[in-house]
């Protein structure tokens, strides 16, 4: 079964990097969609809070104001996947 939100992004912040990966990370904050369209009032309706933290070493990976869809589906470990 997969689950299909929509969220709005709200914010990309700049931060120091760690570990010597990179020099920054960048993390995007998202909140669930509720108005703006008549696709995104459906939304509201089956899914009406949800928030949303994802970090990246890419800088322009998400726009503040854009609209993303998350498909969740369960993930099943390799072993049984193929059985």
């Amino acid at each position: 079964m997969i689950t299909r939100c929509k969220f709005v992004c709200n914010s990309v912040k700049k931060m120091k990097g760690w570990s010597g990966v990179s020099s920054f990370l960048y993390e995007a904050e998202f909140t669930a969609v509720s108005q703006g369209s008549e696709e995104n009032k459906s939304f509201f309706q089956y899914t009406p809070s949800g928030h949303l933290s994802v970090g990246t070493y890419k800088e322009d990976v998400f726009e503040v104001g854009k609209e993303y869809y998350l498909d969740i589906t369960e993930a099943v470990a390799a072993s049984t996947a193929a059985t």
